[in-house]
């Protein structure tokens, strides 16, 4: 007997040992989840807190005026302290300098790359160096491509741009002397073609606007506040077919109707920058456009856009969403017979729940703003919200969630 109760004994320690690593295991597994989805979220705050300007809040916890940072490695000569864009915040959609702003971005992104998948002080995975030194430094909780020399780079796109297409980033530089110009080839490359447009944002000429690519003659620039220079700049360019425009910020630089931009499935940067007076980069979105808003509702029944941009896990619409929901209102006016299912979506980072509350209110925000600022009967529009349960591109990569976050309006 007492050898049984041994060998029993044994048996159960036995199990006990195997069950170990078993559960063990089991835990590090949902603790990997975990940390993956807090990650998640985390990037997913960042993006949507620096893709849209920030508030007036915001602005006071992020900017390094507040903190008192130096931009990262900035040594010697005139110290940078950045704010972010001054762009008229604490304002409602069509309201103040929001009221002449047209930037309606593409409504499908193609190449989003904010840096936080590359490590410190590596040149981003996603992107290609031709010359020169630059490298990823951190900032002010975002990541940053820093130029320290006269550098030359390529952001690969998936596909070649279409007629139709916007593409955005964030420069800091405030040292008044530096410059990025931006093509679909290279200069090398431009020497047979018929005079190619290049984009160009240049501090030391106080703006922005559009240049011959290769005379460098300018077709049209327009300047900024100095007290724009000093600050983060959101720059933006939106073309159709050969009609061009530029902004910083909330200003309009340029607005050429004849620009011979050309189409290609990269985009050339080439900088000016030196290790006193570097050159920062963040927040790359380059996004495709299709059809105008009413022709693809008429085509499809359905139409999403990315123009409609609201305070991070809030339904607070921001103002930049002006143009987009003036279209929208535009369209409801002149097709009086129209009616909408304005319909809210999320990715898949955060509480299922909480997104699709979300989703709900953002939709009914939307709805209640075309009524409230466009006198659309209320009878005509419905919203509803959809959370995370109907994703239009993949949400293991930054271009398939930033897809999944739109608004869709639906003929009904």
């Amino acid at each position: 007997m007492r050898h049984i109760r041994h060998m029993l004994l044994l048996l159960f320690i036995a199990v006990g040992l195997i069950g170990l690593p078993l559960n063990a295991q089991a835990q590090l597994g949902s603790l990997k989840k975990a940390a993956k989805k807090k990650v998640e979220q985390k990037a997913k705050e960042k993006v949507e807190q620096t893709a849209e300007t920030p508030s007036e809040s915001e602005q006071g916890e992020s900017s390094d005026t507040a903190k008192g940072e130096e931009p990262p490695a900035a040594s010697g000569g005139e110290s940078g302290k950045a704010a972010a864009p001054a762009t008229g915040t604490g304002q409602k959609p069509g309201e103040g300098v929001w009221l002449k702003y047209d930037f309606v971005p593409g409504d499908r992104v193609i190449f989003l790359e904010d840096f936080t998948r590359d490590e410190v002080g590596n040149f981003p995975q996603r992107l290609e160096l031709e010359k020169g030194n630059m490298e990823i430094a951190e900032w002010s909780g975002i990541r940053w491509l820093r130029g320290s020399t006269y550098c030359d780079f390529i952001v690969p796109l998936p596909e070649v741009l279409p007629a139709r297409f916007t593409f955005e980033f964030d420069f800091y530089a405030p040292w008044e002397w530096n410059t990025v110009e931006i093509s679909t080839v290279s200069e090398d490359e431009a020497d047979g073609e018929a005079k190619l447009t290049e984009v160009c944002f240049a501090p030391w000429e106080r703006g922005g606007g559009l240049k011959e690519l290769s005379s460098k003659e300018a077709l049209v620039m327009g300047k900024v506040p100095e007290a724009v220079l000093n600050q983060i700049m959101h720059c933006r360019v939106m073309a159709d077919g050969k009609y061009m425009k530029v902004y910083i910020n909330d200003t309009r630089v340029a607005n050429f109707p004849s620009a011979n931009f050309g189409r290609s499935n990269r985009l050339f940067f080439k900088v000016s920058a030196q290790e006193d007076r570097p050159a920062m980069f963040a927040n790359f979105r380059v996004a495709a456009g299709d059809k105008k808003m009413y022709d693809a509702l008429t085509t499809n029944g359905r139409v999403a856009t990315q123009g409609i941009l609201f305070d991070s896990g809030s339904d607070r619409i921001r103002p930049e969403s002006t143009p987009t929901l003036k279209e929208i209102g535009q369209m409801l006016k002149d097709h009086a017979d129209l009616k909408l299912l304005i319909e809210g979506h999320t990715d898949n980072v955060g509480d299922d729940a909480s997104n699709q509350t979300l989703s709900e209110k953002r939709a009914n925000a939307v709805r209640d703003h075309l009524i409230s600022n466009y006198s659309i009967e209320a009878a005509r529009l419905q919203a509803k919200g959809f959370g995370e349960t109907k994703p239009v591109g993949s949400n293991d990569t930054p271009e398939g969630r930033q897809n999944n976050r739109r608004v869709e309006l639906v003929k009904i």
